[in-house]
């Protein structure tokens, strides 16, 4: 049985627009200034450990922009580019980057059969509504929050407007010298 994991780049006020330089966002490539080695290095191995991606439409669109052309000595471009991946949408617009699946149906239904059909981590990066519906639908496994020292004040956040509460259990904390941590979350059932 698959296991979905969420994970994002984070503002203290849970901020996830735009991280990388994404284009329309005030304060858009908000991680760059907080890279370094030890925290990349983790999303490197995290993204080597993904069998799969799924993602939301606009997120695919963005990395099916950009991960085509790249190259990289540690292998994470090759890695974006070969990896199956599936991709919640609504749009009939064909899926051009190589090993893309379309999965139309609602969530509730196609990830549960996504979960299935795969032995080991279906990695959910930004898809800020996908991870939303997800969150709300229970179908989340785990969380990795990897969290910046910055407060952004404006930014569509992680986690949806919802009267219902979400229980989760820390997991693993690491701490960076940048300031950055990576916190690990798992839901817990009441």
């Amino acid at each position: 049985m698959g296991k979905i994991v969420v994970t994002e780049f984070v503002s203290l006020d849970m901020v996830m627009e735009a991280p990388g330089g994404e284009p329309g966002y005030a304060h858009t490539g908000w991680v760059f200034p907080y890279q370094e080695g030890d925290q990349m290095k983790f999303k490197l191995d995290e993204t080597l450990a993904a069998d799969v991606l799924l993602l939301g439409r606009r997120t695919y669109e963005s990395f099916a922009g950009a991960w085509p052309e790249r190259e990289d000595d540690q292998g994470f471009a090759d890695k974006m580019n070969e990896m199956p991946k599936y991709v919640v949408t609504s749009s009939t617009e064909p899926l051009e980057w190589n090993n893309s699946t379309a999965l139309t149906d609602p969530i509730e239904e196609s990830v549960p059969k996504l979960k299935e059909q795969i032995d080991g981590e279906i990695l959910v990066a930004g898809s800020r509504t996908l991870v939303h519906a997800l969150l709300l639908a229970g179908l989340v496994d785990e969380l990795r929050l990897m969290v910046f020292p910055v407060i952004l004040g404006s930014g569509g956040r992680v986690f949806p407007e919802s009267a219902d509460k979400i229980d989760l259990e820390l997991k693993d904390d690491r701490r960076y010298e940048s300031g950055v941590q990576v916190l690990t979350y798992h839901p817990t059932v009441a």
